[in-house]
């Protein structure tokens, strides 16, 4: 499916029903079940309307880039909607750390050591235990936030061994001029040596491919919601 057919609608109900159906395409091809993949609608930038449609078609899972602008319009929406379950799907700074943990339930972008800390800190005094995804860099790209590929296990043994962190999944973005199998396939193998669960990776453009190589979490913003507000 072409860019231009993948936000040919702002019509967040009929685009959940496509891609739900890609989904279970993709997780056959696989020999995988639908069930295995969560689909985390990102709703950066998105108006209210569009996240309301997809709330009352019943998609429980959402993801936002930004620590504000999740705080300024989830609070309320996990009261009317209280099995919602929302990803921090942005980088994190470490001065955003206890807001996160506070509004979080699974946090992707756990991408340095101060970080990791900071975290580790903030859980303990908010005794609120989100999962945590390690993101990795898995193109080695200078201007992208993550853990280089050859330094991701002794992460995740600091992570968990020392700050006693619960790392359930990592998470990558591969460079736009790559094969993204490449990156996807790579992320699954640091996930197996160091026996992590879950893979949050793919996006609109690439999400089934991204179910192909394991993944189980998918992050689709534009092809759910449409175009962004600028």
């Amino acid at each position: 499916m072409s860019d231009s057919q993948t936000h040919k609608t702002s019509d967040p109900k009929a685009n959940l029903t496509e891609i739900c159906a890609r989904i279970e395409t993709a997780a056959k091809r696989a020999g995988r079940s639908a069930d295995e993949v969560s689909l985390i609608a990102v709703a950066k930038r998105q108006p209210p309307d569009r996240i309301d449609a997809l709330l009352q078609a019943g998609h429980r899972v959402f993801g936002e880039n930004r620590v504000q602008e999740a705080a300024d319009k989830w609070p309320a929406l996990k009261r009317a909607y209280p099995d919602v379950e929302l990803h921090m799907v942005g980088p994190l700074q470490s001065n955003k750390a206890a807001d996160a943990i506070a509004l979080f339930d699974v946090i992707h972008s756990i991408d340095r050591m101060k970080l990791a800390r900071k975290v580790a800190e903030e859980i303990a005094a908010a005794q609120r235990d989100p999962e945590l995804f390690v993101q990795i860099n898995t193109g080695e790209e200078p201007q992208k936030s993550g853990v280089m590929p050859r330094q991701a296990d002794e992460f995740i043994r600091q992570c968990r061994e020392e700050l006693q962190l619960r790392i359930s999944g990592l998470m990558c973005l591969p460079p736009i001029d790559e094969e993204a199998s490449l990156h996807f396939a790579l992320l699954a193998k640091i996930a197996r040596r160091n026996g992590v669960e879950n893979l949050s990776m793919g996006m609109s453009g690439d999400f089934e491919t991204a179910i192909i190589f394991g993944a189980t979490h998918i992050r689709v913003g534009t092809a759910l919601f449409g175009d962004r507000d600028p």
